[in-house]
């Protein structure tokens, strides 16, 4: 059951007047984005610390739980030299007289480029020896780019996050050079990563690594810096997004796994994929764990298959697990839904004059649902709840349905490998990343796996398939080979 004490005041409506319902987001958050990437919700999570880290408020908001302000950078002259830029590669190629090549392509630049003024890249000359020099690393940081495949427009295209010179949000610019957030990359998921982190009881502990990934002092920053103008460009307020608990166990293990990565003091940018994976696999547990709350359920947990030659019992009990996962968040909302139903408010507006009114005012007031256009059937609360209850699974299969899915391949965890159904079999990468984040010292083998299965449910062994799982679906033959 969902501890009561931690659950904030819903939001104003006012403050997101585009959502036509308020249920997954009274239960999980404003909010979870099954479309996101790994690597665009930690890089969304870096804007808004980057904006924190200058207002001076990083990872410490005290009790001003929402709503969370900040400014993120915008960096548009630096995107236009990395990403809308084809030209700068046909002059370096063809002239190498630097002072014509400069002078063609600030001319261009004064053309083309978008979502900036004045259009005037002429500073760059002053910072570089030659245009070919320049051109070079262009191509250099291009060459960097984070999910270069997946984003084709250059506004929604991101560097690798050097250091706060490399961060900021995903735009539009409009043909007319008008600028505005989008959320095709950034759909608020790393807002809710940042908030976990700083409503977290580590929250300080964090600050001093996170500040100094921040502060970026390294040459690939500094050569960011030399690309932009200074002051870089324009900040646009942001926020409101909606994290509804003060705290959570998910907070707490995610800053966890983030400190115990900062202790490895792995060199350059190695900890960086590692944090990506921890972060989003966060998620997802925070997600199950919540629904699981909502449901009254027992702790979600994952039979996990190490694929081997063979099918054994183990990759069946794992799809069974993974289905049942699966239908977690549905259960929750269920069960929100059936918490009004059976309210003593509801059943009062059952048996009080003018029923179909008072039950459309209290689910308004919890869902905020229908609008006028909303509902058109039949004005019996009976309808009305069904209709409810149509319109909110179908909104949920659409988003919120899909995060477990999504994320759990995406982060390695959750996969179809040997098979047509998916189930939950770890890559190396997030095993790698597990081990980072937990091996501190020499273990014994099966106190590795209990800690694993201690903190994230995750069971490979049958040892801690036991604390989870039916005696019938124990192979203790089978369950020890997938461990070994």
């Amino acid at each position: 059951m969902i501890d009561q004490t931690i659950i904030l005041p819903q939001p104003p409506p006012s403050d997101h007047s585009d959502n036509d319902m308020w249920l997954d987001e009274r239960i999980w958050g404003h909010r979870l984005f099954e479309k996101q990437s790994a690597w665009l919700v930690f890089l969304e999570c870096l804007t808004l610390a980057d904006a924190c880290h200058r207002d001076k408020k990083l990872l410490d908001h005290g009790t001003d739980y929402y709503p969370l302000h900040y400014r993120p950078q915008q960096r548009l002259y630096l995107r236009n030299i990395l990403f809308n830029n084809e030209m700068l590669f046909q002059i370096a190629g063809r002239d190498h007289v630097s002072a014509s090549a400069w002078k063609e392509w600030l001319a261009w630049m004064a053309e083309n480029a978008k979502g900036v003024t004045p259009k005037d890249f002429s500073y760059l000359q002053s910072r570089f020896h030659s245009f070919a020099d320049f051109a070079a690393l262009v191509g250099m940081l291009r060459a960097s780019a984070v999910e270069s495949e997946s984003n084709k427009r250059w506004s929604s295209r991101f560097v690798f996050p050097f250091g706060n010179e490399a961060i900021y949000e995903d735009l539009a610019v409009s043909h007319q050079d008008g600028v505005s957030r989008e959320y095709i990359n950034f759909g608020r998921a790393g807002e809710l990563l940042y908030m976990m982190l700083a409503r977290s009881s580590r929250a300080a502990q964090l600050i001093p690594m996170m500040t100094s990934a921040l502060d970026g002092r390294n040459p690939w920053n500094t050569l960011l810096r030399l690309m932009q103008p200074e002051p870089p460009g324009e900040t646009a307020w942001r926020g409101k997004s909606f994290l509804p608990y003060k705290a959570h166990p998910s907070f707490d293990r995610l800053a966890e796994d983030w400190l115990a990565i900062d202790r490895l003091k792995l060199p350059g940018f190695d900890a960086i994929p590692h944090l990506v994976t921890l972060s989003t696999l966060g998620l997802l547990l925070y997600e199950l764990e919540v629904a699981s709350d909502w449901a009254n359920r027992a702790r979600p947990h994952f039979v996990c298959e190490v694929v081997g030659p063979r099918k054994t019992l183990v990759r069946e009990v794992s799809t069974q697990n993974y289905q049942e996962n699966q239908l977690l968040p549905e259960e929750a909302l269920k069960q929100a839904i059936k918490s009004l139903e059976e309210s003593s408010d509801w059943q009062e507006a059952l048996n009080d004059h003018g029923a179909f009114v008072k039950c459309k005012a209290l689910i308004m007031d919890q869902f905020r649902w229908p609008d006028d256009e909303d509902y058109v059937g039949a004005h019996e609360p009976a309808a009305l709840l069904k209709e409810f209850r149509r319109q909110a699974f179908a909104r949920h299969k659409k988003s919120v349905a899909n995060v477990h899915r999504a994320y759990g391949r995406d982060v390695g965890l959750v996969s179809k490998r040997g098979t047509n159904r998916l189930r939950y079999a770890p890559n190396d990468a997030l095993l790698k990343a597990l081990i980072l984040a937990n091996v501190d010292r020499r273990m014994e083998f099966n106190e590795f796996l209990e800690r694993l299965c201690d903190r994230y449910g995750l069971i490979f062994g049958d040892k801690a398939g036991g604390k989870f799982l039916r005696k019938e679906d124990i192979d203790q033959s089978a369950f020890r080979t997938n461990a070994r």
